[in-house]
C-alpha cells in the first residue's frame, strides 16, 4: 500500500520512552484503519524493523551524548533519504520531535505541499539546560525549536497544561489538545494482578511502589530515594523500572541510604507483557517529576489500578484530583514521606482511587487514534486532496 501518513520521531523502539509508545500505537492502529502508515526515525543498530505491520524508515544515526539509549541522525542532509521520503505519496506527516526527524518532516511537507502536524512533547529547555550551562545558547536553541512549530500547519499538545509551556518558550499560534492513550485498557481479572505478584515474589500483604520511566535526576528520582528513607522501618518494596544516566547513581544512593533490601533495579523492559506485570502488581505509582508534560506512565498504571502520587502545580499532575484519582503532594520532603507512610497503611483506600483512576484517566489508543484520523482528515481536506483510506 502507497504511504499516506508520515510519522517522524527521533527514537522508536527498542529505544523506549513516552513519545516511542506514542508513536507505535499511532503507527498500529492507523495502520489497521486506514494502512499506508510509514514511521520515519534514527536507526537503532540491531534493530529489526521488519516485525512491524507498517513500514519503518530508518536513516543513519550516532549516539547522543550523555542520554544513552538514544540516537540522532542526520536524515535533513542526507540527500539519498530525503529523496527516499520525498517520493512517498504521504498526503500528511506528523512530527512528533523537533529535531532532526521533525526537520525532515518539515522539508517533505514543503516540498509536496502537503499539511504538518507537530506535536510539542517535551521540556526541551530542561533537557538542554544540563549538559549546556550557557543560558544564552540554550536560549537560542529553544528559539529555534519554537521556528519549527512555527513551520507547522497544526501544534498539538498532549494536555491543557501543556499549553503553558510552549507559551512560556515562545509560541504565540494557536494549539490544539489532543491526548495521549493507553494500550493497558483491558478488564483484568482479579487472578491477574494476584498471579502477577506471585511471579514477582511478592506476598499478598507486602505494600509496593513503583517508578518506570527514564533514569534521569529531571524526573525527581532523588526525592523518591530520600523519601524512603524516612520510612524505611515501614515494611515496603519499591521497584525502579527503566535505564538512563543517572542509574548508577541512583543504585549507589539507595545503597548509601541503607536500602538495598526493600529497592530493586530492574532495568530496561522492552516486552509490554513484563511491564505489564509491575504494574499490576504494584499498589502506588510515585511519579513526582516536575519535569514531565504528560506521561504516559500515568495513565498506564492507571489502567492497571495503580493510582499515582504526584506533585501538585507540576505540569503532569492536572489530569489528577487529590483523593479522588490520585494523590497530590507538595514539593516537600517531609509531607511527602508522611503520605507514603500513611497510605502504606490504608492498602484498601489506595486500591478504591486506584479504581476510580482507571475510569478517569485512561483512554484507548484505538479512540485516540480515530480523533487523530478525523484531524488528518479536516487537514488534507483544505489541500484539496482524498481523504485517508
Amino acid at each position: 500500500m502507497e504511504s499516506n501518513i508520515g510519522l517522524f520521531n527521533d527514537c522508536f523502539p527498542p529505544v523506549m520512552d513516552g513519545v516511542a509508545v506514542c508513536v507505535q500505537n499511532y503507527a498500529y492502529w492507523m495502520q489497521k484503519k486506514v494502512g499506508g502508515v510509514s514511521v520515519i526515525t534514527p536507526n537503532v543498530p540491531g534493530a529489526d524493523y521488519s516485525v512491524y505491520e507498517y513500514e519503518v524508515l530508518p536513516y543513519f544515526s550516532v549516539p547522543v551524548p550523555f542520554r544513552k539509549p538514544y540516537v540522532t541522525g542526520l536524515a535533513e542532509i542526507d540527500p539519498a533519504f530525503l529523496k527516499k521520503i520525498v517520493n512517498r505519496p504521504f498526503k500528511i506527516v506528523h512530527a512528533h520531535s523537533p529535531f532532526t526527524s521533525g526537520l525532515a518532516a518539515a522539508h517533505v511537507a514543503k516540498l509536496r505541499n502537503i499539511p504538518m502536524v507537530a506535536t510539542f512533547h517535551s521540556k526541551y529547555r530542561d533537557d538542554f539546560s544540563r549538559v549546556i550551562k550557557s543560558k544564552f545558547v540554550v536560549n537560542q536553541i529553544v528559539k529555534r525549536i519554537i521556528d519549527f512549530y512555527d513551520r507547522a500547519d497544526e501544534v498539538w499538545v498532549p494536555q491543557a497544561s501543556v499549553e503553558d509551556v510552549i507559551r512560556e518558550y515562545g509560541f504565540k499560534g494557536p494549539v490544539e489538545v489532543v491526548d495521549n492513550g493507553s494500550d493497558l485498557v483491558a478488564d483484568y481479572p482479579e487472578a491477574f494482578f494476584a498471579d502477577a505478584r506471585k511471579d514477582l515474589g511478592i506476598g499478598p500483604d507486602e505494600f509496593v511502589f513503583l517508578f518506570v520511566g527514564q533514569h534521569i535526576w529531571e524526573k525527581n528520582p532523588r526525592f523518591v530515594i530520600d523519601a524512603l528513607e524516612k520510612i524505611k522501618d515501614v515494611p515496603f518494596r519499591m521497584y525502579f523500572v527503566g535505564t538512563g544516566y543517572a542509574a548508577d547513581a541512583m543504585k549507589d544512593l539507595v545503597a548509601e541510604k541503607g536500602l538495598d533490601r526493600q529497592v530493586t533495579f530492574v532495568g530496561m523492559l522492552t516486552e509490554r507483557a513484563d511491564i505489564v506485570k509491575y504494574y499490576a502488581a504494584a499498589d502506588l505509582f510515585l511519579f513526582p517529576s516536575l519535569y514531565d508534560n504528560a506521561p504516559l506512565v500515568v495513565r498506564e498504571a492507571a489502567a492497571l489500578n495503580t493510582p499515582s502520587v504526584m506533585v501538585e502545580g507540576s505540569t503532569a499532575a492536572t489530569i489528577l484530583k487529590d483523593g479522588e484519582n490520585g494523590f497530590l503532594i507538595p514539593n516537600d520532603l517531609d509531607v511527602f514521606a508522611a503520605k507514603l507512610r500513611e497510605l502504606i497503611h490504608d492498602p484498601e483506600r489506595v486500591h478504591r482511587i486506584g479504581v476510580q483512576a482507571s475510569r478517569t484517566i485512561v483512554r484507548s489508543w484505538e479512540d485516540v487514534v480515530g480523533e487523530v484520523l478525523d484531524r488528518y482528515n479536516r487537514l488534507i481536506a483544505r489541500k484539496k486532496m482524498l481523504p485517508l483510506g
